[in-house]
């Protein structure tokens, strides 16, 4: 596997410093040590007997967690300027008794953030989630005008503050079939999404929709700087396709940058040297040109 060089920023890693050395000895490569590459420790150093590379366990996910913990303090404090995240196993954090469901909810916490939400960039297309891990059967009731216009709202802060385009184009996609064909196929569209959309109107901003999903990725998408899906597979499936394995995480609304990769664990891979790098590497470069404008 080609190896893909980070882009020129200073950098800290919060790790348990014996493990990233034994993944740097079996790779084959040399633990970095400068001005621009420093190692934060975090755990004792000290794994159980029966650790093993891919399986979660109460250890790893203490490390994990801790990193995050460190990581976040860190960006508050101005210490950093963005927060780059591996993949977490959530199977991990719980063995550890940590209650959150993943980072997202995680870093909230620790910033004390009220609302927040899940973005996916894959080159120009930037994608918004109003509702992340819901079963599709829910998705009707968890959507709501006012978390349409939330999302929206992070969006467009994100859009002006990270990308700096002064007055984004935002679309909303529908919910149902051809957007609900006027009520015919479902009324989400006229009963939730009609009100949010006059209310953020009637702000000035340039939002327009709702539109068909089926028909939108293909038609309009490159009109707009940034897209709502309703529910997870809506949004992911053409984000994924798109970027072939390469798109990046971004997690709006939090004090501080936070990109992540587009996937888990692949706990089947670990300690094998086989793993992709590429949404990683997406994922700091996002986090450099975001911050630095590099």
């Amino acid at each position: 596997m080609a190896q893909r060089r980070l882009p020129p920023a200073r950098y800290r890693l919060y790790t348990e410093p014996e493990r990233f050395a034994q993944a740097c000895e079996m790779l084959g490569v040399g633990v970095p040590d400068d001005d621009d590459f420093r190692v934060v420790p975090v755990g004792d150093g000290a794994p159980p007997p029966d650790f093993e590379p891919g399986r979660p366990s109460a250890y790893t996910g203490r490390i994990a967690a801790a990193s995050v913990a460190n990581a976040a303090r860190d960006a508050l404090a101005g210490a950093v300027d963005a927060i780059v995240t591996a993949p977490l196993s959530k199977a991990a954090l719980q063995l550890a008794g940590v209650s959150y469901p993943g980072h997202t909810e995680y870093l909230a916490a620790l910033a004390g953030a009220e609302s927040v939400a899940m973005m996916f960039v894959a080159d120009r297309l930037r994608l918004t989630l109003a509702t992340i891990h819901v079963p599709l059967a829910d998705v009707p009731r968890a959507i709501s005008s006012s978390g349409i216009e939330t999302s929206v709202r992070l969006t467009r802060d994100a859009l002006i503050r990270y990308v700096g385009i002064p007055e984004p184009r935002i679309a909303v996609l529908g919910v149902n079939p051809h957007a609900g064909e006027g009520g015919l196929f479902g009324d989400e569209e006229q009963r939730i999404l009609a009100p949010a959309m006059a209310a953020l109107t009637a702000r000035g901003w340039s939002v327009e929709g709702p539109f068909p999903a089926d028909s939108f990725f293909l038609r309009r998408a490159p009109d707009f700087d940034a897209v709502i899906a309703m529910y997870h597979d809506q949004g992911l499936i053409p984000v994924k396709l798109l970027s072939q394995g390469r798109a990046v995480n971004v997690t709006l609304g939090l004090p501080f940058l936070r990109t992540s990769v587009d996937h888990g664990t692949a706990f089947d891979l670990a300690g094998t040297g086989r793993a992709s790098a590429d949404s990683f590497v997406e994922a700091v470069d996002l986090a450099v040109k975001w911050t630095l404008g590099a």
